[in-house]
């Protein structure tokens, strides 16, 4: 059972409490239990990204995954998989297996009030909802999410899976400085015109990007600093 506190902690880093969020810390308590994780990865293993989670899809599961494993973005821990699916891997560095955890869609919609449903679409998917629609949803999602914090293993499908060779560490790249606005950048992100090192920003180029859409291989950097 997911904890009342734990549920606190997702709100806080979420913003909301809503049933995919929920989803994502009933999936990390699973994986755990089937890897023999106690809990969460305290100093060493986060330093060390002992403690891996995979996620493949960036929507709210998969912050649910990162305040329940301790496994960020920032920390590198997380690994985005852009699949689209909503499922969770987690293991150990240095061992060959692990465990995955798949949300199965049919099941937990099978949960939602029809009055949710047509809120979300609304609100979340036409985007033409009012205050008082989003309050509303808000509290049906909550309520939803309540009821999901004891979810049955049976709404998901728990797999074994092997590595058939080490997932790479985060790399610890040099820098150097932009030859034009100063700033320090990766070395292997630097752009070099007539020899010298630019940051994509002030080469004017394109770059990798994770949006709501997932990750986009080439996207044009939609801010310009003034003045510079």
């Amino acid at each position: 059972m997911v904890s009342k506190e734990l549920l606190e902690k997702a709100r806080e880093f979420h913003g909301h409490v809503c049933p995919y969020l929920v989803l994502g810390l009933r999936a990390s308590e699973i994986a755990f239990e089937k890897l023999g994780v106690r809990e969460r990865p305290g100093v060493s293993e986060t330093l060390g990204e002992e403690l891996v989670a995979i996620v493949e899809a960036n929507n709210c599961f998969a912050d649910g995954v990162q305040v329940a494993t301790g496994c960020t973005f920032g920390n590198n821990a997380l690994i985005y998989l852009d699949t689209g699916k909503t499922a969770l891997t987690l293991f150990r560095r240095g061992e060959k297996r692990g465990v995955r955890v798949y949300v199965v869609p049919e099941k937990v919609e099978s949960l939602y009030p029809p009055r949710a449903s047509e809120l979300w679409r609304k609100v979340v998917v036409e985007g033409r909802g009012t205050r008082e629609d989003a309050e509303e949803l808000d509290k049906l999602f909550e309520e939803l999410g309540l009821r999901m914090l004891e979810l049955p293993e049976s709404f998901f499908k728990v797999e074994e899976v092997s590595f058939e060779e080490e997932v790479e560490r985060a790399p610890i790249f040099e820098t150097v400085k932009c030859s034009k606005c100063g700033e320090l950048v990766w070395k292997p992100r630097a752009v070099y015109v007539d020899g010298k090192p630019l940051c994509a920003s002030c080469a004017g180029v394109p770059v990798p990007a994770v949006l709501g859409r997932g990750i986009v291989a080439s996207f044009r950097i939609p801010f310009r600093v003034i003045g510079r």
